[in-house]
């Protein structure tokens, strides 16, 4: 086991740009606006404009998954599938692996990256490495012409269930684990070994950052900023599913009605989230189904700060990761820890004509050369 401390990179001013392909759109704002690591440049590939595009300084147009060949798979499912492309990109978009190409070209490394190989026969070649695999786990997937020509392959259900660690349990000796001891351990030398505070070597409970257990709360709300129903992640914000669930063009929070009566808030109204952080505005839902002193905000909204000079709103869409610590849950997991936020809510009195909802409004193209 090997392991780095990703905290060092929060502080590594060597990094002079980023390069991001096929990433959660809104996340580019919080390279831009971390302000420990600041790159000169941020490069992205995208389709549409969306709250990445529209924060970085370069966007290579991306063909959809639709555009391009590929083969899609999935550990929680026995199919194999050849996704074959239903349209050819539109306009100058390329797919992710003619952009790199075209790049390494620029830096004279063409051939070193593509190894003399187009889209299909890295795709040939990725499936028959597979192939091969596959059949030393008793799977006997067909040749590659004809996996793309029946357009998918379906692993047989197997016949006797899974069982956990069912070789293990039955010969321990013969068929040890791969842990240091070869069984099953509560305690990690390797983990005690890296020397955190937060991470021991065995399980233990730790109060989170931030929660309504601590003494003293810095704020009374503890916000939970679950994953959306109507679309995955942010993708597609700005489709017509993901639309009908805003109000007034904005994300809802849902509030308890005892907290929403402490704070003159009905159904509908504009309100305003904000801790140390940051702040957002939303719409607010009355609803009981969550508990005094909770609310709820999915997240995906598209980030959409305001017009510079605007420090009482960070977005006006009701992005939750203006609220959310960036931090991870420990130096050596790195997992995300949004669901420890504490925040409060008002009734925004501000004004909003000044800020106009343009999460889904493309930048103004200045000029081009291309019709």
């Amino acid at each position: 086991m090997t392991h780095r401390d990703r905290s060092e990179y929060k502080t590594d001013s060597s990094v002079m740009a980023v390069c991001k392909s096929v990433t959660i759109p809104g996340m580019t704002g919080h390279v831009r606006r971390n302000t420990q690591q600041k790159p000169d440049t941020v490069i992205v590939h995208e389709w549409c404009w969306n709250a990445q595009a529209k924060h970085a300084d370069i966007v290579l147009p991306a063909a959809t998954f639709l555009e391009r060949n590929d083969i899609a798979s999935s550990s929680r499912d026995p199919f194999l599938v050849y996704m074959q492309k239903a349209a050819e990109p539109v306009g100058q978009s390329l797919t992710d692996y003619e952009i790199f190409s075209e790049l390494a070209e620029e830096l004279g490394a063409k051939e070193a990256f593509t190894e003399g190989r187009d889209e299909g026969q890295w795709l040939q070649v990725i499936y028959d490495e597979t192939r091969i695999k596959a059949g030393k786990s008793g799977i006997d997937l067909p040749n590659f012409e004809d996996f793309k020509a029946k357009g998918w392959f379906e692993n047989p259900m197997p016949k006797e269930p899974r069982i956990m660690l069912k070789d293990f349990r039955e010969d321990p000796v013969a068929n040890a684990l791969g842990t240091p001891s070869g069984k099953i351990e509560i305690f990690s030398e390797t983990v005690a070994g890296f020397g955190y505070e937060e991470c021991p070597g065995f399980p233990f409970w730790s109060d989170p950052k931030e929660w309504l257990g601590q003494d003293t709360p810095e704020y009374p709300l503890h916000l939970i900023s679950n994953q959306p129903k109507n679309k995955l992640h942010s993708q597609l914000d700005h489709g017509s599913y993901s639309r009908k669930s805003k109000i007034n063009g904005r994300e809802p929070v849902v509030i308890h009605p005892d907290d929403a009566k402490a704070r003159n808030i009905e159904d509908g109204s504009l309100v305003r989230l904000f801790n140390g952080r940051g702040a957002c505005l939303c719409s607010a839902v009355v609803s009981d189904q969550v508990r005094p002193r909770v609310l709820q905000l999915s997240t995906g909204a598209w980030f959409d700060p305001p017009q510079p000079g605007v420090s009482e709103v960070s977005c006006r869409h009701g992005n939750p990761n203006v609220l959310t610590r960036d931090e991870g849950t420990s130096r050596l997991a790195q997992g995300p820890s949004p669901l420890t936020c504490l925040v409060d809510i008002e009734l925004f009195d501000g004004e909003t004509s000044g800020m106009p909802l343009e999460a889904f409004s493309p930048p103004v193209i200045k000029s081009s050369k291309y019709p």
